[in-house]
């Protein structure tokens, strides 16, 4: 791809980019094409092609599974009643709530509720749209158990207040490639020496969790931590963690310990009264595994709580 269709592509990724956080901060109001592809400075047509050419997905598509998956999380992580999940959610009515969440996780909500435990395992039985399935209940008893031993063993938590967070950031979807998203933050920051920035530590936040969204589909943001003023362009973005109350968990882990980290780290809310927030989750990396001698991240994993 030659230096000219990159500008192009990198302009087209932004203005999506902001159709993203649009679409995150407004799932209960009514999204229309049109509307949408006036934030992104195209027209309905051009956008429509566009946003497809980039996630793979329709406009609709996209949203209602963003919908679909704001209610998984609310019935896994809240006692809202579904009426009003569905409300939240941006359907109209419990009738069409239902449909739709029958149809893409192949259980009624009320069923995927009674049987949220079973989010925790890879373990396949009956397998829904997204491809996320739920094992038997004697499995989820021995992967919780397996679970706590791992936190146990392989974390340090604290619940405290964290600051607020000024970040560099570049969109990645999907839990594949993502090195090559920390290259071109890494390629874009390097000459401006904001890598120098005291402050300065690479991360990644999740706007989807891998137990209610496709791997393929899931949205993160690929970060820099600066206190050093940077001007937005291309693909690399502004973006703010504001402060608040966090479960903090240290962890020194293999780059295929993640999953089972974050995992543990939810269970331990769980297992201790706290209740997730809105906000999203995110990583924040304390060395370059390449050089450690057994290749491991020493990370910190943070979960938003109530």
């Amino acid at each position: 791809m030659n230096s000219h269709n990159q500008e192009i592509e990198s302009d087209y990724k932004s203005r999506i980019n902001r159709v993203f956080q649009y679409i995150d901060q407004n799932l209960e109001n009514d999204l229309s094409l049109q509307q949408l592809s006036e934030i992104a400075f195209f027209s309905p047509y051009h956008f429509h092609r566009i946003f497809k050419y980039i996630t793979n997905e329709t406009v609709n598509e996209y949203v209602t599974r963003r919908r679909l998956e704001k209610a998984a999380a609310a019935l896994l992580h809240t006692n809202t009643p579904i009426t009003e999940i569905a409300l939240l959610s941006g359907f109209k009515d419990n009738s069409t709530f239902t449909r739709a969440f029958k149809k893409f996780y192949g259980v009624a909500p009320s069923l995927f509720k009674k049987e949220h435990p079973n989010k925790f395992s890879k373990i396949r039985q009956v397998q829904s749209k997204n491809g996320q399935v739920y094992p038997a209940y004697e499995k989820y008893i021995c992967i919780i158990t397996n679970h706590k031993k791992w936190i146990h063993m392989n974390a340090t938590i604290e619940v405290k207040e964290t600051p607020t967070l000024h970040l560099a950031g570049v969109t990645h979807i999907g839990i594949h490639d993502v090195e090559h998203a920390f290259g071109k933050l890494i390629q874009w920051a390097t000459p401006k020496d904001l890598l120098k920035d005291p402050a300065a530590k690479l991360g990644r936040v999740f706007y989807d969790s891998i137990k209610i969204t496709a791997p393929d589909k899931v949205r993160m943001s690929i970060f820099l931590i600066t206190d050093t003023p940077f001007k937005a362009e291309g693909e690399i973005h502004k973006l703010t963690i504001q402060q608040g109350k966090c479960i903090v968990g240290r962890f020194e882990i293999a780059p295929n310990e993640f999953e089972k980290s974050w995992t543990g780290l939810f269970i331990w809310m769980n297992e201790n009264g706290y209740k997730k927030s809105s906000g999203n989750p995110y990583e924040i990396y304390h060395n370059d595994y390449r050089e450690h001698p057994e290749n491991k991240f020493i990370v910190d994993l943070y979960i938003p709580v109530e």
